[in-house]
């Protein structure tokens, strides 16, 4: 087939080769990059309150235009895609500077959108924009819109039909690989992602062979415009395998440039593996001491037959402080602080330092509860998946099952197995006078809390898919009185997308812990299991369920059984509202008892920031007893779980 140069236009001829710098170009150009925009204005969650953009008034000859995009054979969602890639579209509240930046920006758009129809696979599609009714091709360089603002600026899109795969070729060191495990398959998809995601995994499965150097060194892209195909033949050289080079890192300030080369863990000789090139990325960004963090390898080996393996890093600030805040109807205005050092001695050492108060509103001016502690950890200690840390808290509360004041201290060591699993070992000694139903008592408790932690979610904050386990032992002595007990405790937490875009998310979890060894008057009443409140079964009051003592006060139990199921339902990208249930049972006995299960029932309202959702959740109690309150409304950030 004749090969063709490409049309601005956006259109192809039957039969053309698309040329093959261009054709990736494109191909990286659907990756679109928001700018990001400081106001003058005082703004919040990006709601301008009042004032002008400091951006728009510092614009030089601006000009305002008003954009229309025509696309009438485009369905919703292509439509959708053309409309996000649109950079006329999306700043259309913000002048541009000149008619010069107007012609300019028309143009960067209509690359963009033949970009956005290559990502849906229309290889025939044409773009056509017109400025104050000329086209941008027949417009000078210098030419002038002189009309009444807003300019006016039309975009029309012919989509064209959605091209399939045709024939496909994996040549060079590719040519024993099935190009459908890479998802290329005649009559596939034949969008231009689709094609980079092929070529990204087959490179990914040659450097997976310890291949650094693995690269596409030949793409040969033909669209077939008789029979709407692609045909795709792909040339692939895989490279020496080879094992790691010097490990050089630039950018470090504050941060030990030698501690920040051991963390990535990349030893000299090992053979390479891009997994463990992420895993050190993904490690060096856990130490909190980094902006950003590139890993890249060398284009040649070094004289030994390894790959040198360059870590360019940007430091954050070391110091920071905050302020957070949560609210109940039930138990009332909490309200902490805390302030941090991520770099304390120049190896990612972390100190904070928080305290917080709550029960404001609820409880008396004598009844405040209060928390305070201090917290150091040390990363690398044991190699660099492990972590040092220790810390020492104090606390005053006074729920209803009890009064409470203790001094803790606690060290140990955290390791992490692979990216998804954690173990933690710790030895702790805490000291307690605590008032509850059985009376006064005080204690000594020597405990070695065990933490084993598996967690595969997408998002930490905002999970979409995934799941969360979480299994705690920590046996016990008290040394004032003798006795001896085992707490165990298991967690879990699952989250599936029902559909493509994650608007509709079902989340479960599910909790059971119980006590054993000793009874429940021996176990001091801060260690025993509760039930109830925001974070629990929403509905009913901060411990509110289970076992109560003659004057109705909760007294706590040897286990617990906790479950919620809720549907985060997105309204659009920040809003959503969670509708739930929840339910739980506290037991005297060391099994839960499932006779006495208390079921609560809400709706809640998300709004999603960085930093996580904004929570807040209103619940009425299904089995209500009398003592229990009539409904519950609790306001806080992150997900309820």
């Amino acid at each position: 087939m004749p090969a063709h140069e490409k049309q601005m236009s956006g259109g192809t001829a039957p039969g053309r080769v698309l040329p093959r710098a261009l054709l990736f170009a494109v191909m990286c150009s659907t990756v679109l990059v928001g700018e990001s925009r400081h106001a003058a204005a005082f703004e919040i969650f990006g709601i301008k309150l009042w004032g002008a953009s400091k951006e728009d008034a510092d614009i030089v000859d601006p000009l305002r235009y008003a954009v229309t995009i025509n696309a009438p054979d485009a369905d919703k969602e292509l439509r959708k895609k053309l409309e996000n890639a649109s950079a006329l579209k999306g700043d259309a509240d913000h002048p541009v500077s000149g008619s010069l930046g107007l012609m300019a920006k028309a143009r960067s758009d209509r690359e963009q959108l033949v970009a956005a129809l290559y990502a849906d696979a229309r290889y025939e599609g044409v773009v056509t924009i017109t400025i104050d009714g000329k086209a941008i091709d027949d417009l000078p360089p210098d030419a002038e819109f002189k009309g009444p603002q807003p300019i006016p600026v039309v975009v029309d899109i012919a989509p064209g039909p959605k091209f399939t795969l045709g024939n496909i070729r994996l040549e060079g060191d590719a040519a024993g690989l099935m190009s459908a495990d890479y998802g290329l398959i005649a009559g596939g998809d034949a969008g231009s992602g689709a094609v980079l995601k092929a070529e990204a995994l087959i490179v990914r499965t040659l450097k997976e062979q310890g291949r650094p150097l693995a690269k596409v060194t030949g793409r040969r892209i033909v669209a077939d415009h008789n029979t709407s195909t692609l045909d795709v033949t792909l040339t692939v050289a895989a490279g020496p395998v080879a094992g790691y080079g010097a490990t050089t890192v630039s950018g470090t300030e504050k941060v030990d440039r030698d501690f920040t080369e051991y963390m990535t863990g990349l030893k000299r000789g090992r053979q390479y593996s891009p997994q463990e090139i992420s895993d050190a990325r993904d490690r060096l960004l856990a130490l909190e001491v980094f902006n950003s963090v590139t890993l890249k390898e060398a284009d040649k080996l070094d004289a030994d037959g390894n790959i040198p393996i360059g870590v360019q890093v940007s430091e954050r600030k070391p110091r920071y402080f905050g302020l957070g805040g949560s609210f109940s109807n039930i138990e009332g205005l909490g309200l902490e602080g805390y302030w941090g050092n991520r770099n304390l001695f120049g190896q990612a050492e972390k100190l904070r330092i928080d305290g917080s108060i709550s029960g404001i509103g609820s409880n008396d001016l004598s009844q405040l509860n209060y928390n305070a502690g201090i917290m150091f950890e040390k990363p690398g200690v044991i190699g660099p998946a492990s972590k040092f840390f220790a810390n020492v808290k104090t606390v005053l509360e006074h729920p209803d099952a009890y009064d409470h004041f203790s001094v803790k201290g606690e060290t140990g060591i955290s390791y992490d197995l692979n990216k998804k699993q954690t173990v933690s070992a710790a030895v702790a000694l805490d000291y307690s006078r605590i008032t509850d139903a059985f009376g006064k008592h005080k204690y000594l408790i020597a405990s070695i809390p065990l933490q084993y932690v598996y967690d595969n979610r997408d998002n930490r904050l905002n999970p979409t898919s995934g799941f969360r386990v979480l299994a705690y032992a920590e046996p016990s002595y008290d040394i004032m009185s003798g006795a001896a007990f085992l707490k165990l405790k298991g967690e879990g937490s699952a989250y599936q997308s029902l559909d493509t875009a994650s608007k509709f998310v079902l989340a479960e979890r599910v909790a059971v812990g119980s006590i054993v060894g000793a009874g429940l008057e021996s176990v001091p009443a801060d260690r025993r299991f509760y039930s109830g409140g925001g974070g629990s079964v929403r509905g009913y009051s901060y411990q509110g369920i289970g076992p109560k003592d003659i004057n109705g006060q909760p007294i706590g139990g040897l286990s617990f059984f906790e479950t919620s199921v809720e549907m985060r339902i997105g309204i659009t990208d920040t809003i959503g509202i969670v509708p739930f249930v929840d339910a739980g049972t506290v037991s005297t006995k060391s099994a839960p008892n499932f006779s006495e299960v208390k079921v609560g029932a809400g709706v809640g309202l998300r709004y999603v920031t960085p930093f996580g959702p904004l929570r807040i959740d209103a619940a009425v109690p299904l089995n209500r007893d009398p003592t229990d309150p009539h409904f519950g409304i609790y306001a806080g950030i992150g997900q309820a779980f």
